[in-house]
Order: C-alpha cells, then structure tokens, then sequence
C-alpha cells in the first residue's frame, strides 16, 4: 500500500499531468475497492451517497461532522488510491473553525477536500467566502501530507443562477490560493469554457449536474481537469436495486437475478487486497 505522503503526491501529479481527470463517488468500502478494480486512478467520496446510504434525506445536516470523517477513513483505508473527500461547509461558518476540517480528513487518510461557500441556508457574503477560502489554503499548506484544496461556489445549484458572480468567487478562490476550483451546475460546454477561459486552476466539473451526452474527451476538449459524478452512482445502484425490488414484489418474477454481479467477481476484488 501506499503512504498518505506518496498518495498526496500522485493526486497532485494527477492534475499537473496533461488530460483530464475521472473522480468517481463511492460512498463505502466495497465500491472503493470496486471503482479501484476497474483502474480508475483517484476516489472522491460524496455527501449524498453517504445519506443514501444511510437513509437519510441529503442536506445540511444530514450527516453530522463524527459521520462525514468516518465515512473518509472507511473509504481511505479500503484503497490504494489517493481520496479526495467533500467536506460540505466546514461545519462551520468562522473562517478558521471551517479550516480544521481539513486536518481532520487528512488524519483520517484523505490526501484532497473540498470546501463550500454555503452556510446550510445562503450562499457566504463575497468577502466572507475568500476569507473561508484563505483559511482553508493555510490549513492545507500545514499539513504534513499533500493535500490539494478545491474552493467550491455553490451558486449555481443554489437557485442562484449568476455566472458573473460565479467567476468572480472561482477568480478570488484562485487568487487566495486554492488549488482546484469548483462551481456545481455547470451543464454545457459553452458555460464550461466561459469560466475555464477566466481562471488559471484546475476546474473540476460534476456530470451530475452537466448535460449527460457529453463525454471526458468533449470535456477535456474544453479544459476541463476534473469529472466527478457526484452521488450519481449510488442513485443509479439504487435505481437497479428499485427496479429488482419492484419487479419482485409486484410481479413475482425474479429475471432481475441475471443482471447482478457474480459473487465470484466480487470475492475477486475484495480479496485481492
């Protein structure tokens, strides 16, 4: 296995490295161990696969701070590859309070966070926002293990739709020194390459909020660094979960049986660490 030292390093090597970047959510150790099977080469963990998970409506609140580290160190320590974690809010409003969550993800084995500019019920005052996003950086530049910092603006899925301020809080983020940014809502590739033309970071872009047509290579056509997907998986797990249930129950049939994994496969992968 690798160190957290040397995951930290491959995941900033990941977004030095010419192409773009494919960040899927799993949202517990078993599809860790199955997204690392298939070569993906960096996890990032999601807030509302977690909540699915747990049964739990996703928001503000759902999970608390104790769960969300949790879930990191579960999904850490069940995989060689570097693992970027969503950290909401901070669980904070305070700058520096916000910031611990950082070094907290990291002892827990994340090697990359990201950090909102949502308070749970609006989006931070502009100045507020930068100065999360400065404390963020300071706690990230004093960890003993690389960590790579993403400034995420919320805007867009936060019934919000300005572009201008959008760009705007990416170019401030960048300026304050993070080292990803991240505005969820961006679905067209026009939109993409607006803001990618304005800033000079790594942008990642979620696909489950984006057009779902598009592909990595038109994303990467654009400059886009970083695709993850959000909690887009789990909906669709569940989504295959629904439909076997459904049929079972409402029919009685149980053709749905032909379409699961083999349990021999899966022995495979998890027995392979």
């Amino acid at each position: 296995m690798r160190t957290q030292a040397e995951k930290g390093q491959v995941f900033r090597e990941l977004h030095a490295r010419p192409g773009i970047l494919l960040l899927p959510n799993p949202w517990d150790a078993g599809t860790a161990k199955l997204l690392q099977s298939l070569g993906f080469e960096a996890l990032a963990t999601t807030s509302l696969g977690m909540s699915n998970a747990l049964g739990r409506v996703d928001g503000d609140g759902a999970v608390s701070r104790d769960e969300l580290l949790e879930n990191c160190r579960v999904i850490a320590r069940a995989t060689d590859l570097p693992v970027n974690a969503d950290l909401e809010n901070g669980y904070a409003d305070d700058p520096k309070e916000a910031a611990t969550i950082l070094r907290d993800a990291a002892e827990a084995g994340v090697v990359g966070g990201s950090i909102e500019d949502w308070s749970g019920e609006r989006i931070y005052d502009f100045d507020h926002a930068v100065e999360r996003v400065a404390a963020g950086v300071e706690m990230a530049r004093a960890l003993k293990v690389p960590f790579t910092f993403t400034a995420r603006a919320e805007n867009l899925i936060r019934g919000v739709n300005d572009l201008d301020d959008t760009i705007k809080r990416l170019k401030a983020f960048e300026k304050a020194g993070a080292d990803v940014l991240y505005a969820p809502g961006l679905r067209d590739l026009a939109t993409m390459k607006t803001v990618i033309s304005e800033i000079g970071k790594p942008l990642n872009v979620v696909m489950s909020a984006g057009d779902p047509d598009l592909t990595a290579e038109q994303l990467a056509g654009v400059g886009v660094k970083r695709v993850s997907v959000g909690g887009a998986l789990s909906r669709l797990a569940l989504a295959a979960f629904m439909k076997g249930a459904r049929e079972m129950k409402e029919r009685g049939g149980f053709a749905w049986m032909r379409e699961t994994l083999p349990t021999a496969e899966l022995k495979k992968v998890f027995r392979a660490d």
